[in-house]
């Protein structure tokens, strides 16, 4: 896979939105609630929790995209089928760049991303690696802080669309 350098890829970023993978692993815990899990990651904003994924690489498919970034932040695997679809569209902006028309929306100062975004479940047990300095299962009504500004969003927005994360 060929790479672009770091200037070119910088421009990349500031110029259009790019294609993301996001995803959050889910399971029942021994009570019968669901739980979501997070990884615990430095970023812009310091260490924050948040949801798992990132980019998607030119010639990847979005599944591919979501195997990669589960086998690269926890190694596991995930449990998608092969042509699966997003549970929801949640976007990314830089402060400056944001929309003000009040769509929900998550802060990134680094890039306009389009998260497709996706409920999981992990095959293997979650071994934080590469950006992931810790993971957790957390109730999805008492989530850890603190987290990345948009990340509790996310899960507030599938959690009122449907009973995936309740």
């Amino acid at each position: 896979m060929t790479f672009l350098p770091d200037d070119v890829y910088a421009l990349i970023e500031r110029s259009v939105p790019i294609a993301c993978v996001d995803f959050v692993p889910v399971r029942i815990a021994p009570d019968g609630r669901r739980e979501i899990g997070l990884i615990l990651r430095d970023s812009p904003f310091g260490r924050v929790w948040c949801h798992l994924g990132g980019r998607v690489r030119h010639g990847e498919t979005v599944v591919g995209a979501l195997r990669r970034h589960a086998r690269d932040t926890l190694d596991v695997g995930v449990m998608v089928e092969p042509n699966a679809q997003p549970a929801y569209v949640y976007e990314w902006f830089p402060p400056e760049v944001a929309p003000a028309d009040g769509t929900s929306h998550g802060v990134d100062p680094r890039k306009h991303s389009i998260g497709l975004s996706f409920v999981v479940d992990i095959e293997g047990d979650p071994m934080p690696q590469n950006e992931a300095l810790d993971f957790g299962y957390f109730d999805p009504a008492a989530l850890p802080e603190p987290m990345w500004p948009g990340s509790a969003e996310l899960v507030g927005v599938r959690q009122r669309q449907s009973t995936a994360f309740s």
